[in-house]
């Protein structure tokens, strides 16, 4: 073992290990329990050297501080749920490439650019955080009249400035448990606007996701996300290859602010909480593409909105909603081609919604196209279902080039209207 490489199994020894200029390789053999937090030099790794190596964190103590070209890797890092298991130094100049992988958390992971840091690469692969609670970290993203907690994993370059970039490739992240969920929201990326520094990500792909943001019923100004793109982010690819689930009130559970060009969910995804839609949209996003079912249960949780910005392409497996104002499909803006593929199915009347802040009255229509919508296409195959009184399968006010409905149209809950 050269003098750069340094086994350590007790707590002085990491320690030490982590505050010599000369150690760049730190292999943990075995567990330790009651640290404080602590800080990798620039250029140091932290790796476990069997498979199922943990750190225990000190109670109110945040994990692993990052600086410069770190690596922590094949590790379980445990700190309290409200606490950052990982985090970064903003008092450095430059992220460097930053390598996460292969690591189980309890705790947060947070890495932000501001203050100093004002460049960096984070590559971030097979990320599972067990447990983990973002609520009570202040600093939020704002717009469209709401604020936004921030997720158990976030990425985020907060610089005013438009020229500071920041890229990243996140693979493989999941967090909470089913029954168990993250406190917060789940994975959110974001820059400082479209006017302000920007984060650039190649690929942003997830796990399972379970989220509640804990946010109490009626709130109209504050929202969570399951899996959140904000302004200032360009994300090449979204891709949830597992679940996606969202347990509270505002819950979205996939939500674009950014510029997205491909969204891809391959499994279900679900909300329980009131005013929780399953896929938001106000940025730019090139194409959706779900393979299976949109499902919401809460109050004037909609299925799909396209509520700002533009949507190239939608192309929906099914969508079901259960409770009153919970609209199917509601289309505000321009949108190219909307496709689904096994019909829209509401279960609601009327009720109350929040949107962009404002809690507004909706009947459960299972196809809202508003005025200011215009779309190009829409193909639905499946039919237009609703159950509750007095809601619509359709509601058209915008402009639509071409409509194609097969399977047909009905209101179980008696009345149908196209206004």
């Amino acid at each position: 073992m050269s003098a750069s490489e340094r086994n350590v199994s007790t707590l002085a020894g990491l320690l030490e290990a982590v505050s010599s200029a000369e150690v760049q390789h730190i292999a943990v053999t075995a567990d330790i329990a009651d640290l404080p937090g602590f800080r990798l030099l620039p250029g140091q790794t932290l790796s476990g050297a069997g498979s199922d190596v943990k750190l225990h964190f000190a109670k109110g103590e945040d994990g692993v501080q990052l600086t410069t070209d770190n690596c922590v890797a094949r590790i379980e890092l445990n700190a309290d749920a409200d606490r950052r298991a990982i985090h970064n130094d903003t008092s450095v100049t430059r992220l460097g490439r930053i390598d996460l992988h292969d690591l189980r958390t309890r705790g947060v992971v947070q890495l932000l650019a501001r203050d100093n840091v004002r460049s960096g690469h984070i590559a971030a692969e097979n990320i599972d955080i067990i447990a983990a609670d973002a609520r009570a970290h202040a600093t939020r993203h704002r717009g469209y009249g709401v604020e936004v907690i921030p997720g158990v994993f976030t990425v985020w370059n907060q610089h005013d400035d438009h020229y500071v970039t920041i890229t990243a490739d996140l693979t493989a992240v999941s967090a909470g448990r089913g029954g168990a969920p993250v406190n917060g929201s789940g994975v959110f990326v974001g820059g400082a606007g479209d006017a302000g520094g920007q984060l650039i990500v190649g690929r942003m792909e997830t796990g399972a996701i379970h989220s509640d943001g804990g946010i109490e019923h009626g709130t109209a100004d504050r929202i969570a996300g399951g899996v959140f793109v904000s302004s200032g982010a360009c994300v090449e690819t979204v891709h949830n290859r597992g679940p996606v689930t969202t347990y509270g009130a505002n819950d979205m559970v996939l939500d674009n602010w950014g510029t997205v060009g491909s969204w891809i969910a391959e499994e279900k995804v679900t909300s329980y909480g009131p005013s929780a839609t399953g896929f938001v949209n106000f940025g730019t996003l090139g194409m959706l593409r779900t393979h299976a079912t949109i499902e919401t249960f809460g109050f004037g949780a909609r299925g799909f909105s396209d509520y700002d910005g533009t949507v190239q392409l939608a192309d929906i497996d099914r969508i079901v909603t259960h409770a009153d104002g919970a609209v199917g499909i509601q289309v505000s803006r321009p949108l190219g081609l909307l496709t689904v593929r096994r019909g829209v199915e509401t279960h609601g009347a009327t009720g109350e919604s929040m949107v962009k802040g404002v809690v507004v009255t909706l009947d459960a229509t299972a196809l809202c196209i508003r005025n200011g919508a215009a779309v190009r296409k829409i193909a639905v195959d499946g039919g237009l279902l609703t159950h509750g009184l007095g809601a619509m399968p359709l509601r058209l006010h915008g402009k639509v080039e071409d409509l194609r409905i097969s399977d047909g149209a009905g209101a179980m809950g008696g009345g149908f209207a196209a206004t």
